[in-house]
């Protein structure tokens, strides 16, 4: 049985299932997720929008489903009795499941830890008596595990696995090619509700003083393209905005520049090479919340890593049109600073280990496997 409840983890799943099969094709799965582990042939129970949430106040919207999920995941532990469950990140939802595995016997595999290093550093206890094994993805959380007695492997970045190389970006594009700006305001409704319209606004402030460019938006796989379409046509004005809903992987490929909502996405940017500015606005309340509670000085994945600002972010008021623009300008305009941003995050992915994570859980998962 395997949980992934976001975008994300639903596409790193999938890889591990494919991976865990080559192994052992006899291997069936089931659980909660999305489209790419439905394509690899799990048999989806409870489909990951409909519990996917960011924010502390945003939960409240969905929380009837969440519940809802949490008892069908518990009722198909106790029903099914799976050999193993493995849990992709969503901490809150996942370790009140994994509670319920420990006292059935089922062995879990945690793969992508919660961000304990970021805030509730508490919760490691609760993972350490829960979880039979922690996969990590991030360098740093190997000897954080370690110091617990936590078993823990660090498998590096499965983004890695499918990265174009960075050195393949170009790094002064001659003057005839139009510029091209991803932008990336997430994968969740109430995300592109709270980006979206900022990053268009942006948009329409760098074409008057740069009058060459071209825009792309980014669709998240399971996203309602008409969605994204009313909030474009509504803050359309002089631009033209091309919607793309293949992988975004090939929109960071046309893209000299991303505008990006945080997430999983930023480091994706990162391992691309492309520069780009981080944004992100959440409820005010969340965001007072998150200052009292979070433990680290920034929230792209790139700038933890480094322990420094290497990628600029825009949070809250920040994120305005106004200083969204100012930031991007400022950054395109100096060919000097593009070259040492993509320095930057060429450091920042070779800090994440080499290729391989997928097949490095799966020789986990399989060897926890009863015999």
């Amino acid at each position: 049985m395997i949980i992934a409840g976001e975008t994300s983890g639903d596409r790193h799943g999938s890889k591990l299932v494919n991976a865990m099969r080559r192994r052992d094709p006899a291997l069936s799965f089931c659980g909660i997720g999305g489209p790419a582990l439905r394509n690899e042939g799990v048999k989806i129970f409870a489909d990951a929008s409909d519990i996917a949430v960011v924010g502390i106040t945003e939960v409240f919207y969905k929380v009837k489903s969440i519940l809802k999920g949490i008892a069908l995941a518990k009722k198909t532990l106790k029903t099914l009795h799976p050999d193993l469950l493995i849990l992709i990140d969503f901490p809150d939802f996942n370790l009140n499941v994994a509670a319920t595995a420990k006292k059935l016997g089922i062995s879990v595999l945690y793969y992508i830890s919660p961000q304990i290093w970021a805030w509730r550093p508490g919760r490691v206890k609760k993972i350490g008596e829960l979880v039979d094994h922690m996969a990590v993805i991030l360098p740093f959380e190997e000897d954080l595990y370690r110091k617990h007695n936590i078993p823990v492997t660090f498998v590096g970045h499965p983004l890695l696995d499918n990265h174009f190389p960075i050195e393949d970006k170009v790094v002064n594009e001659p003057a005839e090619v139009v510029p091209v700006i991803g932008l990336l305001p997430g994968s969740r409704d109430r995300e592109i509700a709270r980006h979206l319209p900022v990053m268009l606004d942006a948009a329409q402030i760098l074409l008057k003083r740069m009058k060459n460019l071209e825009f792309i938006i980014s669709l998240a796989p399971d996203l309602e393209k008409s969605y994204v379409e009313d909030i474009v046509r509504k803050h359309k004005n002089e631009a033209d905005f091309e919607l793309v809903d293949y992988h975004v992987e090939e929109v960071l490929k046309r893209s000299s520049f991303v505008i990006a909502a945080s997430g999983t996405v930023t480091l994706e940017s990162a391992i691309s090479g492309t520069p780009m500015v981080i944004i992100y606005k959440v409820s005010p309340i969340s965001y007072w919340l998150g200052r009292i509670m979070v433990q680290v000085k920034h929230v792209g994945l790139v700038n933890i890593i480094a322990e420094r600002e290497v990628v600029p972010e825009l949070l809250q008021d920040d994120a305005s049109p106004d200083r969204i623009a100012d930031t991007v300008f400022d950054i395109l305009s100096d060919a000097s600073k593009l070259e040492k941003l993509r320095n930057e995050l060429l450091n920042a992915r070779n800090a994440l280990g080499g290729p391989g994570a997928s097949e490095r859980v799966a020789d986990i998962a399989v060897g926890m496997l009863p015999s």
